[in-house]
């Protein structure tokens, strides 16, 4: 006003974030993955991405039905992969839930190994025998196995995880308490 003071003053005060805390979108954590599956996903990532690259330096094919069916399966296991990484990395993961997000990790991983590996063989069967065509066999098969063993480690975890699970067990000390509340006690 007259002595330079602004008229408005502020009348919220920003909130000071932890120094340890940043953006989770723009930050890929392995949180929510741990350190294993989260090499294997990249190895899934990084074995798909070199099979699709290799098998696109492919100049020319007599039999063309296998390349092109591998081209699109190990493209499409490439953008997938990429997909559930990053809702493992970013703050989709909590927005989903966790046994939602693992489920539908588990049968993607499942569909993708099945159709990588028989991508692979078809190739193997129907290619002209050159080293660009072999190198994006091998890498199929490669990424194929890495599919594999991630399927089978979200498996043999799940069951752990149900065999630990306590029972409960029946009541037997007060067994009003094991009757539904809405029918009357005779």
């Amino acid at each position: 006003m007259e002595n330079g003071a602004p008229v408005y003053a502020e009348t919220t005060v920003p909130a000071n974030e932890p120094s340890g805390k940043r953006a989770r979108c723009s930050v890929c954590t392995t949180d929510n993955l741990g350190l294993t599956r989260f090499a294997l996903k990249v190895l899934q990532l990084v074995l798909s991405f070199l099979a699709f690259v290799c098998e696109e330096v492919v100049a020319s094919c007599t039999s063309c039905g296998g390349l092109y069916f591998f081209e699109f399966v190990s493209c499409s296991a490439f953008l997938v992969s990429i997909l559930v990484l990053l809702v493992y990395c970013t703050s989709l993961f909590e927005k989903t839930g966790e046994e939602k997000v693992q489920k539908l990790d588990f049968w993607i991983v499942v569909a993708l190994a099945a159709f990588l590996l028989l991508a692979s063989i078809v190739f193997s069967a129907t290619n002209d025998k050159t080293s660009t065509e072999t190198a994006a066999i091998v890498f199929g098969f490669f990424a194929s196995t890495a599919f594999i063993v991630d399927a089978v480690q979200m498996y043999l975890k799940k069951g752990k995880v149900k065999e630990e699970k306590p029972e409960v067990a029946a009541n037997t000390v007060n067994p009003t308490e094991n009757q539904p509340l809405n029918n009357p006690q005779v």
